[in-house]
């Protein structure tokens, strides 16, 4: 029994071992780093970085082949709306992950008692502000897409409606995170003022 169990486990080392390359492939397209990002009921920082850390090595990852696409493709204009759209909307999920990220780091409601913590807030202010200023990047770069597609009023791809839905609202204006994000900016500003104020003799 022992011989046999041994046998079978130096059977699975070996297996393993000597397997081939062929057993495991490397991430290289936009594609591919897609499928790491995963949504959670409630995303902690680190869940939040790993993300932002996919996806951004996805922006910079070469598209894979079309017959590979997350969308039929059948011809050049819709692999180039399809390039366009994808890119949309990686930027967009960037955009939405840096304001979930930032808002782990803002108060909304500062309060006088508040005070002990001063210092740390007013740190933890300027990592949001740094966040909401990534987030704005990111969604001029959606926008730029987005204005891309407009080449092709005619082409709608119907196994990606989400991310058509998304860029008919950018285009339409009801999708706004430029407007979404120096709200909060001025909002980040006022409290970090009130904290600035704030002395001991508030306390």
């Amino acid at each position: 029994m022992k011989r046999s169990l041994l046998s079978g486990v130096l059977f699975t080392f070996l297996v393993i071992v000597s397997a081939p390359e062929g057993f495991s492939y490397r991430i290289l397209y936009k594609e591919q780093l897609w499928n790491l990002y995963h949504q959670q009921l409630y995303m902690y920082p680190l869940d939040i970085a790993e993300n932002i850390h996919w996806l951004e090595q996805a922006l910079r990852a070469d598209f894979a082949n079309p017959l590979y696409a997350l969308s039929k493709i059948e011809n050049p204009q819709e692999w180039e709306k399809y390039r366009y759209l994808f890119s949309m909307h990686i930027n967009l999920t960037l955009v939405d992950l840096y304001l979930q990220w930032a808002s782990k780091h803002m108060k909304f409601e500062p309060r006088f008692f508040n005070y002990p913590w001063r210092e740390a807030n007013l740190e933890s202010f300027d990592k949001a502000q740094t966040l909401l200023e990534f987030a704005l990047i990111y969604w001029d770069e959606a926008k730029r897409y987005s204005d891309m597609t407009q080449k092709f009023p005619w082409l709608f791809l119907t196994e990606v409606q989400y991310w058509e839905d998304e860029n008919f609202r950018i285009q339409t204006g009801s999708l706004d995170y430029a407007e979404i994000i120096q709200r909060h900016l001025s909002r980040l500003d006022e409290t970090r003022q009130f904290f600035a104020s704030m002395d001991e003799s508030t306390y």
